[in-house]
């Protein structure tokens, strides 16, 4: 008896699979994804029923449209946001406190509570500390002012929540029936060369990787295509392992990760890495078994291999979907994006276009003819022309919007990728954008939060604890290498940043002083100078001033266009900083069989060279019934009368040994020395 797919039946009822799983589970039918198969019999029994469910229910669904639409009319009202919410339920609880930080000043804490700075002097002096009114007062010294003198303080750490209320946007809470669905937005992850760009190649027709450097993409790119008259938004992790950081990012902004694998190569780190981010993220996993043309492909094997970390194909009684594909040529590309459609509708995914945009910032950089520009994903909302936007601490209002092909689109809608124009600076790859009312409240909050940065660089940079003083005098042979970052885009700075600080050592550390987006300056080339910095430039190239200013300071500055260039030389740079390993060789074996007694100097043993030489440079060591005596070094070093700086062997000689006399008759000298082996990390 034939059999039909969830999905399939589902397609063919114009309804959801899950509702269809619904339907079939209350029928007492397992089924346990859309990809289960029915019999026959089941679907023609479900298609009857569905048929009479509508009938009975279409005077119904009349009258629930007439309803949706006066509640439309109803539901025109701005939304209401959860402080609104909040102040709805509970009435006014105000606590009368003043916000303090560990670090402040005498004289800030006396104008903030309205008192005298002599009244906290002196009661600083009773409890035997001296200060005046530029004292900074820690944790502990605030907490006995606030008992002694009854003040109304709160630390940082207490009202921490608070301000950071203050500084966060509040999270627009959507009616249900002003959500719409939405494009899914889809992360492509993989191993280095598995063909995750040339996938993304052939689903939007365009060519990328062949003008990337290496070939391997440089760049977090968002692009979307249609399938079915389905959108799909997708982005284009970087697949070197120095952009762990940036396939993080991007696994937090994605609901849907396609995993590609190559069939002949299989699951390889930066896979296993890929399915530990999707995993944690709790994001649905479809695996593109890649390259199955190839002769040495094996699918199978990979399958097996995808078991050993929690991905079970559905073929093998397991929730994973696998396609096995050529990206190359296009084979089952079409499958692939059925699927992810099947899976971001079992996902319910919605969004509501009609209200203010919010998104996440994917890529940034420093346009020489545009200014600062942004690719920003929109999560809810529409992004439109005009509107007052803030990143971070970063404010502007949106100049022009571009589609992924640089074209001018009026508006961007939930889940669509768009370049914006119109920053006033270059914001951080992964900030998250808001559409504000006016640019006043924009600027507030933007000030705010860049207060608040400089509060945290200055507390870290002037407050320094006992303990850290001693970890700094302890660490006092550690060696640093300054650099600065300069490149195109913030994502490969926060990418290279990441890899740097990840390569280890307990002699030696990177030290990333500066970064910034942009070519290479005088002010770069003075700081490495100051600082005793090397400039590393991704992408950018230095201006004529700035290099002579760099041949003039003797600052080094290396350019690069693709990442792992980078982090090889950095480590070779390091290796090089560390101290070198000495490695004991054995080089001789002498007998002694007399000793002499000279005035002056000591006892000289009348030896003979077993094995191997000695030189007068070498170290010595004495072994007397297998036991070792002593270790030194060689003070003399004689043929008969004459000094001389190796004897063979074969050959008698008489040694001296440097501060020792206890040498007797048969004893063993070894002769040993150190070479050299330099350090890699």
């Amino acid at each position: 008896m034939s059999k039909i797919r969830v999905y399939k039946l589902a397609d063919e009822l114009e309804m959801e699979s899950k509702e269809l799983i619904d339907i079939l589970n209350n029928l007492g039918i397992e089924v346990s994804s859309h990809m289960s198969t029915v019999e026959d019999d089941t679907a023609k029994l479900v298609r009857e029923m569905v048929e009479e469910e509508k009938r009975k229910n279409s005077e119904e669904t009349e009258v629930a449209e007439e309803t949706k639409e006066e509640t439309q009319e109803v539901s025109e009202k701005p939304e209401l946001t959860e402080k609104e919410i909040d102040e709805e339920k509970e009435g006014e609880d105000e606590t009368d406190y003043v916000a303090v930080n560990e670090g402040i000043t005498i004289r800030e804490l006396a104008d903030k509570m309205n008192i005298s700075a002599n009244n906290i002097i002196k009661e600083m002096m009773q409890l035997g500390i001296m200060t005046n009114v530029n004292y900074s007062l820690d944790e502990d010294e605030i907490e006995i002012l606030k008992e002694e003198l009854g003040l109304e303080v709160k630390l940082t750490d207490e009202v921490e929540e608070e301000e950071d209320t203050e500084l966060q946007l509040e999270e627009i809470v959507d009616r249900p029936e002003d959500l719409e669905p939405r494009p899914p937005i889809v992360t492509v992850m993989g191993h280095v060369d598995h063909g995750k760009t040339t996938l993304l190649d052939h689903i939007r027709r365009a060519r990328v990787a062949e003008g990337e450097a290496g070939g391997i993409t440089q760049h977090i790119g968002a692009y979307q295509a249609k399938y079915n008259s389905n959108k799909i938004t997708f982005i284009d992790t970087p697949g070197h392992e120095a952009f762990s950081a940036m396939r993080a990012r991007g696994a937090q902004l994605t609901d849907i990760v396609i995993l590609v694998v190559a069939a002949d190569d299989g699951i390889m780190p930066q896979t296993i890495e890929a399915i530990n981010h999707a995993q944690a993220a709790g994001i649905p996993i479809i695996v593109a078994i890649n390259k199955i043309d190839k002769n040495n492909a094996q699918p199978d094997r990979v399958k097996q291999e995808l078991t050993e970390h929690g991905l079970v194909p559905e073929e093998w009684g397991g929730e994973t979907i696998c396609v096995p594909i050529s990206a190359l040529k296009g084979e089952n590309i079409d499958e692939l994006l059925e699927m992810v459609n099947l899976v971001a509708e079992l996902e319910e995914l919605q969004a509501n276009p009609n209200r203010v945009a919010d998104g996440v910032i994917i890529e940034s950089e420093l346009d020489r003819g545009r200014g600062p520009i942004a690719t920003v994903l929109v999560k809810n909302g529409t992004l439109k022309i005009g509107d007052y936007i803030i990143a971070g601490s970063i404010t502007g209002r949106v100049r022009a919007l571009l589609d992924e092909h640089g074209e001018r689109v009026e508006k961007a809608d939930p889940g669509t990728p768009v370049i914006v124009l119109g920053f006033n600076d270059v914001p951080s790859a992964g900030d998250y954008l808001r559409v504000m009312e006016d640019e006043r409240k924009a600027k507030e909050l933007a000030d705010k939060r860049q207060e608040k940065k400089k509060e945290e660089r200055l507390q870290k940079d002037t407050k320094v604890s006992l303990e850290d003083l001693y970890r700094n005098i302890q660490e006092g042979e550690i060696k640093e290498l300054n650099v600065i970052i300069k490149a195109d885009v913030q994502g490969s700075i926060a990418a290279l940043e990441s890899s740097l600080m990840n390569i280890k050592s307990d002699e030696v550390s990177v030290n990333v002083i500066h970064t910034g987006v942009g070519s290479i300056n005088e002010t770069d080339v003075n700081l490495a100078s100051a600082s005793n910095a090397i400039i590393i430039g991704f992408n950018v190239r230095p201006g004529t001033n700035a290099r002579k200013a760099a041949e003039k300071e003797k600052v080094e500055i290396k350019t690069y266009r693709v990442i792992y260039k980078v982090i090889e030389d950095i480590r070779d740079a390091m290796s090089g900083l560390l101290e070198p390993e000495y490695k004991e060789i054995v080089v001789g074996r002498v007998e002694v069989r007399d000793t002499f007694k000279v005035p002056d100097v000591g006892i000289i043993a009348g030896a003979y060279v077993k094995e191997g030489e000695v030189n007068r440079n070498d170290y010595v060591r004495l072994i007397r019934n297998g036991v070792v005596k002593h270790e030194g070094n060689i003070s003399s070093l004689k043929r008969f009368e004459d000094d001389v700086r190796e004897v063979k062997e074969g050959y008698e000689c008489g040694i001296g040994i440097e501060d020792y006399n206890d040498v007797k008759v048969d004893d063993i000298l070894e002769i040993y020395r150190y070479k050299e082996i330099e350090r890699s990390l």
